[in-house]
């Protein structure tokens, strides 16, 4: 999807987050279509990965100039006031480990999902990070002076930063984490990508994240049906 399709337009229901200096961990399509979409509300993002010399990064960092940087995960974390994590699900607890340093006392947006390629495509649940756990439980009790929140982890990149590219963003967004402050904060960047506020759906504690990372082996098989990414679930009551 092409960055330049967003919307330009502010709606009555968006709550303006202040300007953010945010970190954006990992460099595939999630990381570099959230921390664009983050650079064109105004934000500064810097992209963490393994090393200073990441090419994906880098190549971030010079198509936004001015707003865009790259650095380690450490240096990216340490650069945050706020910390999305984008690295896929097998490697996120590494990765965090490496920025700890700098994630404490900070909000943490878990989007990653603990998918096992082990067995080929499609994906299942990393048996130890499922039905009883999740990987965002395994990330709050890492790190448990941050402030995890696990949301837009339960559909394609292209919606989480433009829910109304199909059906005038009527779909739902959930969302779970320990502490209410930090789901606030979370809400109103939620907000900014265009998401209305009746449309994002508080489950509760990090305990609920086994249920929204449990939805990832259904949403594959109608991604492989469909050929086609640009749907979601809808809660209707």
């Amino acid at each position: 999807m092409a960055i330049s399709t967003f919307a330009s337009s502010e709606t009555s229901y968006t709550q303006k987050s202040k300007h953010m200096k945010i970190a954006v961990l990992g460099t595939g399509m999630v990381g570099d279509t959230i921390g664009s979409r983050l650079i064109e509300l105004g934000h500064d993002v810097m992209m963490g990965s393994r090393t200073a010399t990441n090419e994906k990064a880098i190549a971030f960092a010079d198509r936004h100039k001015g707003k865009g940087s790259a650095g380690t995960y450490r240096e990216a974390a340490s650069f945050g006031e706020l910390v999305i994590n984008c690295v896929k699900g097998e490697g996120s607890i590494e990765a965090l480990q490496a920025a700890s340093d700098g994630l404490r006392g900070k909000i943490l947006v878990d989007i990653s999902n603990p998918l096992d390629f082990s067995k080929g495509n499609p994906p299942s649940l990393i048996p130890s990070l499922s039905n009883t756990y999740s990987l965002g439980e395994e990330i709050q009790k890492n790190f448990p002076a941050t402030r995890v929140v696990k949301t837009l982890n339960t559909m394609w990149c292209g919606l989480m930063v433009n829910p109304n590219m199909i059906g005038g963003g009527n779909h739902t967004n959930f969302m779970c984490g320990n502490d209410a402050e930090a789901k606030a904060a979370v809400r109103k960047l939620l907000n900014e990508f265009g998401w209305k506020n009746e449309n994002i759906l508080d489950l509760g504690d990090i305990t609920n994240a086994r249920g929204t990372e449990s939805v990832l082996p259904i949403w594959l098989r109608v991604w492989i049906a469909t050929q086609n990414g640009a749907f979601n679930f809808k809660i209707i009551h």
